[in-house]
């Protein structure tokens, strides 16, 4: 029995570290794609580009072409990473060396992968920009603007992470699951749910499509980064009609169940209206 709760006590504490590192790497990456990137215009100025020198020029300086190979390179361990951990056949390996903690590895992989892009990530700063901001009133009111709709984005992103059981997409609710010998949280779930989680592995998708390109200013490095991620999010999901009825039907559920009044109160109304 010791060994069971010290075994337990080792999984909840690896659980929860993981959760602090993953969710201060959520933060960070917030400000890195979304706000960062907006508060460099925020005053009508940018320093993202030089609109002076031609493309020409700039595809041909060896320090464009070196950010862009090493920001190139960063995506393609991030997107590596989420995809190679995510296969079937190294899926079944980790879940027999990691068993409960499975989860907590992949965050923890992917949240390491985002560090190292966010702290590696080489601006573009010698070529132009495909857009920029900058007649007035627009280069005060528009980034404004992008910060509230960024704001506005986060905000339902983390509502649907909530939605689709948050604890659980971190880690957590395996090794509680475990601890109290339940098994697999997802084996609790409906085959409908559950298939419709192995086809959508990514349920923000229009979110970020706004996040990576309601901008004030579009760099070089920025359209690597928000091509790259926007094709990848485009192709991380095969949703088919029997997903989408699925959807449908849940959310048709809530409205109805939001929309009905409680028994409490139909069984006053009844007796009110017999009296």
């Amino acid at each position: 029995m010791a060994s069971v709760t010290v075994r337990g006590w080792a999984l909840c504490t690896v659980s929860l570290l993981n959760f602090a590192f993953v969710f201060i790497t959520g933060a960070e990456f917030i400000n890195f794609i979304s706000f960062r990137a907006i508060y460099h215009n925020i005053t009508g100025e940018t320093t993202l580009c030089q609109d002076s020198i031609p493309w020409s020029a700039a595809l041909q300086n060896s320090s464009v072409l070196r950010c862009v190979v090493v920001d190139l390179g960063l995506l393609a361990l991030f997107t590596a990473q989420h995809s190679l951990l995510a296969w079937s056949p190294v899926k079944q390996a980790c879940q027999s060396v990691f068993g409960a903690l499975n989860r907590t590895a992949y965050c923890f992989t992917t949240a390491l992968a985002l560090q190292i892009l966010m702290r590696c990530w080489q601006p573009v700063t010698d070529a132009p920009c495909l857009w920029s901001v900058r007649q007035t009133p627009w280069s005060i009111w528009f980034p404004l603007l992008c910060f509230s709709l960024h704001f506005l984005c986060w905000a339902i992103i983390f509502s649907i992470l909530m939605m689709f059981d948050y604890p659980e997409l971190m880690g957590i609710k395996q090794v509680y699951y475990d601890c109290l010998g339940l098994g697999d949280p997802l084996s609790h779930k409906s085959p409908g749910a559950q298939r419709l989680l192995s086809h959508l592995r990514h349920p923000v998708c229009l979110e970020l499509m706004v996040v990576l390109w309601f901008l004030p200013a579009l760099s070089l490095d920025r359209l690597l980064l928000g091509g790259a991620l926007s094709v990848y999010l485009a192709l991380a999901h095969s949703l088919d009609k029997q997903d989408l009825a699925y959807l449908c039907h849940q959310v048709n559920s809530d409205m109805q169940r939001f929309a009905e009044p409680p028994a409490k109160d139909q069984q006053k109304n009844s007796n009110h209206r017999g009296e």
